[in-house]
């Protein structure tokens, strides 16, 4: 059984409209689906209009729209002060927690960079929840189209590393939006390429093809550099209306926040042996999320020789 005074749950993150608030309401209708309880907490005083219940609202304490008014502060800043007065009444927070205890939560968080790879406010508050007896997992979502562009995806690589080191807690990073992936372009190489983080060399190559980014050769070579010596950045595929991409992601966060070893509802010989697994074995999941969103590119007249 879990230890007494423990409460496990999820830190959503990531960079606006990368999704987290609808991840937040679809895994908690999947995880009450499961049976277990479940609440949500928005953390984000930029979000004003939840579609799902909401066990404590940060807007009851601070709203961004309120600070921007009478403090005069952008948006950036704005939200850095909510989360600044957030952590300086901490004690509010308790206090809507209290009556959690027990349950599962979900943390809706704001959707600035800054917050996660800065600024120590955040950092701070998720500090104070661990003290609390919150364990968490934080999980990092980005949209998935940025695997379309060499660049952008590099940026994504820094953005997650970043976000792993700063935010001190166990990580999962999410593709969001597999559904939409090939709207903006397609993928240069298979799906397992992106979710694995395999030899990133490969793109160095792919993207010194293009015109402007040759220029910029030697520092996409760095920023590789630095990322693989870390070697810990990887990503799950998901589609919040894809029940079996949820539960992969449910399975990811469980084994990551230490859920899978200590709840009565897991404990079966195969979830012991699914959270025993490395990253190797999941290729033939992402394969499947591969073949379904997708489309398979057409071989060139000389690709189709060399078959021959």
């Amino acid at each position: 059984m879990a230890q007494p005074g423990l409460a496990f749950g999820q830190a959503v993150i990531g960079p606006p409209g990368s999704g987290k608030t609808t991840y937040c309401g679809a895994m908690r209708e999947l995880l009450a689906a499961l049976g277990r309880a479940v609440a949500v907490v928005n953390l984000d005083p930029a979000n004003d209009a939840l579609p799902y219940p909401c066990a404590a609202d940060i807007g009851e304490l601070v709203t961004l729209r309120d600070v921007m008014e009478h403090l005069k502060l952008g948006p950036n800043g704005g939200l850095l002060y909510c989360m600044e007065y957030l952590e300086a009444n901490a004690d509010w927070l308790r206090d809507r927690l209290a009556p959690l205890r027990g349950r599962y939560v979900l943390f809706d968080c704001p959707g600035q960079v800054e917050l996660y790879t800065h600024h120590a406010a955040l950092r701070n508050v998720f500090g104070r929840l661990a003290a609390w007896g919150f364990r968490l997992a934080a999980v990092h979502l980005v949209d998935s189209h940025y695997c379309t562009d060499p660049g952008k995806f590099i940026s994504v690589l820094c953005t997650s590393l970043s976000t792993m080191l700063h935010v001190e807690l166990p990580h999962v990073n999410i593709l969001s939006k597999m559904d939409l992936i090939e709207q903006y372009g397609k993928l240069a190489f298979n799906l397992d390429y992106y979710t694995e983080v395999l030899d990133l060399s490969y793109l160095v190559d792919h993207l010194a093809s293009d015109p402007f980014f040759k220029n910029y050769r030697r520092l996409n070579e760095k920023l590789v550099e630095v990322i693989e010596d870390y070697s810990l950045v990887s990503f799950v595929p998901l589609n919040v209306q894809d029940k079996a991409s949820m539960r992969r992601v449910m399975q990811a966060v469980d084994k990551a926040n230490g859920y899978s070893f200590g709840d009565s509802e897991h404990r079966s010989l195969e979830a012991l042996m699914s959270a025993a697994v490395g990253a190797d074995f999941h290729f033939t999941s992402t394969l499947a999320v591969q073949e379904k969103y997708v489309q398979p590119q057409k071989k060139t007249v000389e690709e189709e020789a060399m078959a021959i």
